[in-house]
């Protein structure tokens, strides 16, 4: 892998108050002179804040509001600017996507997908004016490998990987980096226990936070415009763009464990 010289980032990362998000604000504070940590939740956000220096501020808010975008900006304005935004915040829902609730579907997409385009269009002015800038989409291995119980994430994911893959080549010319990482299962609150104990039935390796966010820190450095985490998944993630239909017969056998576990 080509790396990039050593970087101080001034950045900003979503979804920081989550597994993968707290796991990669204490990885890229050493490394920041500013750190803008965004996040629905207060209380964990001030916690790492306290943990991690004074360089990291905290905001709250909801990143499908205009308002917490515009603040976002104003913040990172006030910091000196910007030259990394790591758009991490993400929702799940494992679910048979005949019952899953218009709501949920919504704010899947809302969140997943509709977000991190609106913050990415918001900042890009500010990174614009960095002598080199990176947007890193955090995206899923299920975003390029469609799964059962997934249809709506699968879809989000697609999507920022689409968005990432265009918006790159629309920058081609400029300083400004559009790259995709997409972790394979990890360990976090994201999954529900019917998740977990799919997962363990399927012999599903699973990441930890940390090892993510190790990973996240290796792809910062490097110049590769996209990575997916595991040998296995990025073999059939091939698989699944080559000859499809091997995966289909593949997960059609795991159907009948899948559903033992799919919420109705």
């Amino acid at each position: 892998m080509n790396h990039h010289p050593p970087q101080r980032y001034r950045a900003v990362l979503t979804g920081a108050g989550g597994g993968i998000g707290s796991a990669i604000a204490r990885r890229l504070a050493p490394h920041a002179d500013a750190l803008l940590l965004v996040g629905r939740q207060a209380a964990p956000l001030r916690a790492l804040q306290a943990e991690l220096g004074s360089h990291v501020q905290v905001l709250c808010g909801d990143l499908t509001a205009p308002e917490t975008l515009a603040a976002i900006e104003q913040a990172a304005r006030a910091a000196g600017g910007l030259n990394l935004l790591l758009n991490n915040a993400g929702v799940s829902q494992f679910h048979s996507f005949q019952t899953q609730s218009p709501d949920t579907i919504r704010a899947m997409l809302d969140t997943n997908l509709l977000a991190p385009m609106l913050l990415t269009r918001q900042l890009l002015p500010l990174l614009h004016q960095a002598p080199s800038a990176q947007v890193v989409n955090i995206g899923s291995v299920f975003g390029m490998l469609g799964y059962p119980g997934f249809a709506v994430y699968g879809a989000s994911k697609a999507g920022l990987k689409g968005f990432s893959q265009a918006l790159r080549r629309e920058l081609a010319d400029s300083a400004i980096a559009v790259r995709h990482f997409a972790p394979r299962a990890t360990r976090t609150a994201i999954n529900s226990a019917a998740v977990d104990a799919m997962n363990n039935a399927l012999g599903t390796a699973q990441d930890t936070p940390e090892a993510v966010a190790a990973a996240v820190m290796e792809f910062l450095a490097g110049t590769a415009w996209q990575t997916t985490m595991g040998r296995k998944e990025r073999f059939f993630v091939l698989l699944n763009r080559l000859l499809p239909a091997l995966p289909d017969n593949a997960i059609r056998k795991q159907l009948g464990l899948i559903r033992q576990y799919l919420p109705k």
